[in-house]
């Protein structure tokens, strides 16, 4: 069995932990998700308690068009497909922002730490 040399790269546990997350494909999942929560906790608030869904009807004041009915819900998956998406895609972005700049720390920390003694050898 031969050891790894220095500039073998492979797609170890290491690797997968710091691999950036597509921020389009987590954009898509939280959108979907998001819209259909929203759509079914609508549906439910007011199959279950059409009177006392006054409390669903504040959403409206951030889903412009929302309203705790059946056409409400519809808008509510519109507006939960867009937030969700943006929520998802700036969580992505911070992800791989916070994950590239450890690496280049951590690198620029070993290559420094591998030149203290550089004015030595003169």
């Amino acid at each position: 069995m031969t050891s790894p040399e220095a500039g073998d790269v492979r797609p170890g546990s290491l690797a997968l932990a710091f691999a950036p997350i597509h921020k389009l494909a987590l954009g898509a999942a939280f959108g979907t998700v998001f819209g259909v929560l929203l759509f079914v906790v609508t549906i439910v608030t007011v199959a279950l308690a059409p009177e006392g869904a006054g409390f669903m009807a504040l959403l409206g004041q951030y889903f412009y068009g929302y309203t705790p009915s059946l056409a409400g819900a519809v808008v509510g998956f519109f507006w939960g497909v867009i937030v969700g998406s943006v929520a998802g895609w700036f969580l992505a972005f911070v992800h791989n922002l916070a994950i590239t700049a450890t690496i280049f720390a951590f690198r620029t920390k070993a290559e420094l730490s591998q030149t203290t003694d550089f004015l030595d050898h003169i």
